[in-house]
């Protein structure tokens, strides 16, 4: 296990906030985590994976982190099973399939993210989630200091929700994937395709983390933003995308608080218009 004291944590968030950590845990196996959480090392500890999805509040954290990354992102291949740790990078997975000609993550290549927080958050895109080609996971339980095994039904997937959205002590490890066999042509040309479209309409030219709220029942976020006015909109270097307004962007040396303070703004003027409280879908740590 890799162990690195006062670390630098702006390159493992996406929204490249500067902060740092008192430590950072760099766990490569199964024992490591049960070494990390065990009653002989009882510091308090927050978990990210690759930070895609979250939101630092603060520039230094007293508390150690542990980080799923590519320390965490082993990939064995049966057939059509793909049995992966939970550190591995959606566009790693998205490019493996293609390379061994199956299809079921074509929407993920390049959505920014680690597996364990895809199946967190059921990641994916219109109809096609992660949901969908997920058999099941293992996972541990820091408290009980045991490793499970949970399958698909049993995890209560929803739009953006899951088991282990509502129980984030639970640590996923790893999960196994079914996929289906199709011509590496066609695997290709949607990978390309979901690719370009996402560049189009999403703001890759700043540090951002993807959307910020989750979508409301019969409502979309990006054209209430947009119809109150509030495209470029800033609070310090945290600012309304101008490309879509469903995101918030990095422009200028954000810190955590103006990302907080302008999803705030946004909250309250959303819901001043229209009677919508909005809910964040990022981790605020």
């Amino acid at each position: 296990m890799i162990v690195k004291e006062n670390f630098d944590l702006t390159p493992y968030n996406s929204y490249r906030i500067a902060a740092t950590c008192a430590k950072a845990y760099f766990p490569e196996t199964d024992e490591d985590l049960y070494s990390l959480f065990s009653e002989r090392n009882i510091e308090k500890k927050i978990v990210i994976g690759g930070g895609y999805n979250i939101i630092l509040s603060k520039p230094h954290y007293q508390e150690s982190f542990v980080i799923f990354s590519d320390n965490l992102s082993k990939a064995v291949v049966n057939d059509v099973t793909l049995t992966l740790q939970a550190g591995i990078s959606m566009l790693a997975i998205s490019q493996l399939a293609y390379e061994h000609g199956l299809s079921g993550m074509e929407v993920f290549y390049d959505i920014p993210g680690s597996l364990g927080g895809a199946i967190v958050m059921n990641a994916g895109s219109g109809t096609d989630e992660i949901k969908n080609v997920l058999v099941k996971v293992k996972y541990f339980d820091p408290i009980s200091l045991t490793f499970h095994e949970m399958y698909n039904s049993e995890i209560g997937f929803s739009y953006r929700d899951s088991f282990f959205q509502k129980n984030p002590h639970l640590l996923i490890t790893e999960a196994t994937l079914e996929l289906f066999r199709k011509d590496k042509e066609s695997i290709k040309e949607k990978m390309e395709q979901t690719k370009a479209t996402r560049h189009s309409k999403q703001p890759k030219e700043y540090p951002n983390a993807g959307s910020v709220f989750k979508r409301p029942k019969g409502k979309f976020v990006g054209p209430m933003i947009e119809e109150l006015g509030l495209k470029g909109y800033s609070v310090g270097g945290a600012q309304v995308s101008e490309k879509h307004a469903g995101f918030i962007v990095n422009y200028n040396n954000a810190t955590g608080a103006d990302i907080l303070n302008l999803i705030k703004d946004i909250q309250d003027k959303v819901y001043a218009a229209y009677d919508v409280m909005l809910e964040v879908e990022q981790r605020i740590i």
